[in-house]
Order: C-alpha cells, then sequence, then structure tokens
C-alpha cells in the first residue's frame, strides 16, 4: 500500500464535496442518514459512491464497487473516505465493515461517527481489531449538518418507544384540496403521468402503505407498485379501517397485472367490530387485526404505529384523504412530506392550505415534475 500523500485539509474537502453531494439525496435515503465515501489511489480519487435510496446499497459499497470498474488494482487503493463511520450491524443490507475488510482496503478516513448511542465507534473497532488503519477527521462532515434527521430517528426517546418513519404523500389543487373539480381528471386526478411515475418509485422503496377506509371506499385505489418501480417488492397494504367497511369486492382485492406488485392487505380496526365483516374478510384473502380504539372512535394510531414495528415495517408511505393525514400531523406521526401541487384550481373537501402555515419544515426543497410543483420537506412538528 502506498503512503498516502493527501493533507488532512485535502482530505476535509474531500469529505466537504461528498458531504453536499450525499445531501442531495436526503429524501429519498430517510431515515437512513445521507452519506457520500471515495476511493483514493495516488493521491487522486478515482471514485465515489452515495447511498442513493432507502433499502439500496450503502455509499461504501458503491465506492468500492466503483473503483473496482476503473481497472485500477485494489492493491494499488490508498484509502477509503467516508462521511460517517461505516456500519457494522445487518439492516436492509449486510454491514459495510464486511465490504470493506473483503475488499483488502487498509485505511478508512471518516468525518463522522455514528450518533446512534447502540452503534457509536462500533464499526471502527471491528476495522481496527482487524489490522485497518483508522482516522477521524473534525468537523468536515458531522451528521448534525449532512443528515439532521437521522439524529432525530435515534434520538434516545424513539429508540426507546420506536415507530417507523412516516412519509406522508398527498397530491392537491392549488387551493389545497385533494380532490378536483369534478369535471377535471374524471374528478379523481390531480398530478400528471411523470408524478405518478414517482410516486411508483417512493412505492417500491417502503415498508407498507397507510391509507384509510374513506380513501378505499371513494377511490377504489388498488395501491400497486408499477414500474418505474420495483414491483418485486411490494410493500403492505394496510388500511385503517374501525368498523369493517372495506369491501370484499373492491380493486384492493384484485390480483396483481402483468408486471404489477401487490403487498399483502391487511385491515386495522377497532377490537370486537362485526365479526360477520371480519369473517368475510379474511374469506377474501385480508388479515384483519383488532386494535384499540382513541377518544375519538378511530383506531388509536399510537397503536398502528407499534403493530407496524412489529410487522418490521420500518420506512411508511402514508396516502389518505385529508381527515386521516390531519389525525396522523396532529398527533405528530408524520417525519417528512412530499406534495404535488397539479395545475388545477378549485376542488371539493377540506383544503390543506392551513398545515403549510402550522407545519414546522426542515430542509424543504421545492422542484418541478411535469406540469406538478413538488414540495419535499422533512417535518419537526406543528405549532
Amino acid at each position: 500500500m502506498a503512503t498516502l500523500s493527501l493533507s488532512e485539509q485535502s482530505l476535509r474537502e474531500i469529505l466537504v464535496d461528498l458531504a453536499k453531494e450525499a445531501q442531495l439525496r436526503r429524501f429519498e435515503v430517510a431515515p437512513n442518514p445521507a452519506v457520500g465515501a471515495a476511493v483514493i489511489s495516488g493521491g487522486q480519487v478515482i471514485a465515489r459512491g452515495f447511498h442513493e435510496f432507502w433499502g439500496g446499497p450503502h455509499a461504501e459499497v458503491e465506492a468500492l464497487r466503483n473503483a473496482a470498474a476503473t481497472g485500477i488494482p485494489a492493491s494499488a487503493w490508498d484509502a477509503l473516505v467516508v462521511t460517517l463511520e461505516p456500519c457494522s450491524t445487518t439492516g436492509k443490507t449486510p454491514p459495510c465493515t464486511d465490504a470493506i475488510l473483503a475488499s483488502g482496503i487498509r485505511r478508512v478516513i471518516v468525518g463522522s461517527l455514528d450518533p446512534d448511542p447502540r452503534h457509536r465507534g462500533a464499526g471502527l473497532r471491528q476495522l481496527q481489531e482487524a489490522g485497518l488503519e483508522v482516522e477521524f477527521v473534525p468537523r468536515a462532515s458531522e451528521i448534525d449538518r449532512v443528515a439532521p434527521h437521522f439524529l432525530r430517528w435515534v434520538d434516545i426517546d424513539r429508540i426507546r418507544r420506536p415507530r417507523p418513519w412516516t412519509i406522508a404523500k398527498w397530491a392537491q389543487t392549488r387551493t389545497g384540496q385533494l380532490s378536483p373539480p369534478p369535471n377535471v381528471g374524471e374528478g379523481r386526478w390531480i398530478s400528471g403521468p411523470e408524478s405518478l411515475k414517482e410516486v411508483h418509485v417512493l412505492r417500491g422503496r417502503v415498508d407498507a402503505i397507510v391509507t384509510g377506509v374513506t380513501t378505499v371506499l371513494y377511490d377504489n385505489p388498488r395501491f400497486t407498485v408499477r414500474p418505474p418501480g420495483n414491483p418485486a417488492k411490494p410493500p403492505l397494504r394496510v388500511i385503517l379501517d374501525s368498523y369493517l367497511r372495506t369491501p370484499t369486492d373492491g380493486r384492493l382485492l384484485e390480483a396483481p397485472g402483468e408486471g404489477e406488485g401487490a403487498g399483502a392487505l391487511h385491515v386495522l380496526c377497532q377490537a370486537g367490530a362485526n365479526a360477520a365483516r371480519h369473517v368475510a374478510l379474511e374469506r377474501a384473502g385480508v388479515k384483519v387485526t383488532g386494535l384499540r380504539s382513541s377518544e375519538e372512535d378511530h383506531v388509536a394510531l399510537r397503536d398502528v404505529q407499534e403493530w407496524l414495528w412489529t410487522q418490521g415495517v420500518r420506512r411508511v408511505l402514508l396516502e389518505a384523504g385529508p381527515q386521516l393525514l390531519t389525525r396522523y400531523l396532529e398527533a405528530g406521526f408524520v417525519d417528512q412530506i412530499r406534495v404535488y401541487t397539479g395545475p388545477v384550481s378549485g376542488g371539493e373537501g377540506p383544503s390543506m392550505a392551513p398545515w403549510f402555515g402550522k407545519l414546522r419544515m426542515a430542509e424543504r426543497l421545492d422542484r418541478e415534475v411535469g406540469g406538478d410543483a413538488v414540495l419535499e420537506s422533512f417535518v419537526l412538528g406543528a405549532s
């Protein structure tokens, strides 16, 4: 292995650039941290890698793969530079420390330690115990600057009482209604085809889609995953239905079409709800679970969060109407939003517009897709 000829200042500049690039992917990877990595050879960066989306390969794995593709032999790689301490446990992917050790690289330089108290320092210790040289460059890619959302995910209170990371997605008119005027989009569609493609990609990158029975009754949706989303990994489809009004002949129960993915269908109701309906739904292939009711005579949302967690759900897409969206927002269970605003004015039903004056948003991004405006943000709470 050649001696690394880069100064600490040069390493810091590499880490800063990686951090800036990684941050661009923050909404795609959350609740995971935004991370960047680079392989150095001969004092030059020969390959970079980033955690591109939740559930996908981590930055270290991507950087090592890209370095291998350059044709420069691994024996000439001087170091791996990473904005955050490599993970040492199995989650959606194997530990990054395994990939680093398998690569043969002998030096790892990090810009921030893992903030999770359960894992902090473990990855570096594992590498050091295997004989690798480990270096920490402070004030280059601090996690509270690069991925502050991750600090909320590993907050001690959330670790003690875990719940899934919830992304609330909705399409609205310019005036905030979630249903367009009857003469627009068959009274149903607000956003355009480009936005719908994005939604299918997002559906393929969550563990569950949650909706309410009102949406099921009015829209008769399917909540499937179609390309460009990944139909091979369809999320659970979860309906909050206190009194088991979900129809047994709706489109949710249709078999997925060719090239389409549909996850298992669950209905969460109040314990002791209509026994005949319970039997009918289960005979139709629906898994029905009774939970406690809230003071408002709905299924208790805290119990919903706990049930989802026990099912292995870590990332949720909330696709619902204004009533359920409001309940989630008021309960503080929304971590992230993606809002599509179509080129439509007016509409039917209550407006979500007042919420934009209440929500405390962080790292907001405004962009366009097709003819729609898109707002993405992390949510810190509501006033």
